[in-house]
C-alpha cells in the first residue's frame, strides 16, 4: 500500500499515527504476563532430517544406476531414496552423484539440493547449571533463538519466582528452594503471530 503525502502537516499526522501503533505494540511484546498466561512446554527438537529422493531427476531407460549424496558435511551415501540427520544446524548443500552401471559412466553432479537448517523458528535456551543450591547462580541464554519472520523481536525470562528480566542472556540467584519452571518467552513485530507468545520451559531444581 502507498501513501501520498501533501503536506508537512499531512506527515506529522501520519507519523504521530505511527509512532502510537508502534508503541502500541511494544507495550502488548513487552508484557511479562505472556509467560504466565499460556502454556509453555519443553522445547521441541529441531528439523535436523532430510528424506531425499533422487529417481525423479533420472532417465531411466539408461539405468540401472549406483546413487551416490554427498551430504555436504563429509558423508556419503548410497540409494535413490536416503534418509539423513545432521549434527549441526548449518546450511548444506547436497550433491547427488549417478553411477550407470553397464557403463560405470559417473554423472557428476546431476542434482545439487540445499538444506537450509537454519532459516527456521528456534524457541529454546540453555541453563547451567540446572541443579543448584540457594543462592547459587544460574546462567541463562538462548544463543540460536530466533523468529525469522518478525522483527525487533523480544526476550523476556520469567524465573517462577516473581522475578522477570529481559536480553538473550541472564543470571540469576533463586532465594528459596524448590523447582522452578523457567519461561523463556519471544515476541515480535509483524504478523499476528509475532506478536502472540512463542515460549518455552525448562526446569530447574534449587536445593536447601
Amino acid at each position: 500500500m502507498r501513501f501520498s503525502l501533501a503536506s508537512s502537516r499531512g506527515l506529522s499526522s501520519f507519523s504521530a499515527l505511527w509512532l502510537f501503533l508502534l508503541t502500541g505494540f511494544a507495550a502488548q511484546a513487552q508484557q511479562a504476563g505472556d509467560t504466565t498466561s499460556v502454556s509453555c512446554g519443553p522445547p521441541q527438537a529441531r528439523m535436523m532430517c532430510v528424506d531425499l529422493d533422487g529417481r525423479p531427476s533420472i532417465d531411466e531407460p539408461s539405468g540401472p544406476f549406483t546413487y551416490q549424496w554427498q551430504m555436504g558435511d563429509g558423508t556419503t551415501l548410497t540409494g535413490p531414496v536416503v534418509t539423513y540427520c545432521y549434527k549441526e544446524r548449518k546450511n548444506y548443500v547436497v550433491q547427488l552423484d549417478v553411477i550407470v552401471d553397464k557403463t560405470g559412466e559417473i554423472r557428476r553432479g546431476q542434482k545439487y539440493i540445499p538444506v537450509h537448517l537454519v532459516e527456521q523458528d528456534v524457541v529454546d535456551f540453555t541453563a547451567s547449571p540446572s541443579r543448584v543450591r540457594v543462592g547459587q547462580p544460574v546462567a541463562f541464554a538462548a544463543p540460536e533463538a530466533q523468529l525469522l519472520s518478525c522483527q525487533n523481536v523480544q526476550y523476556i525470562w520469567d524465573f517462577r519466582d516473581g522475578t522477570v528480566v529481559k536480553g538473550t542472556t541472564a543470571q540469576h540467584v533463586f532465594r528459596r528452594a524448590g523447582t522452578y519452571l523457567v519461561r523463556f518467552s519471544m515476541r515480535g513485530y509483524g504478523s499476528q503471530a509475532c506478536v502472540a507468545s512463542h515460549c518455552v520451559s525448562r526446569e530447574i531444581v534449587v536445593e536447601p
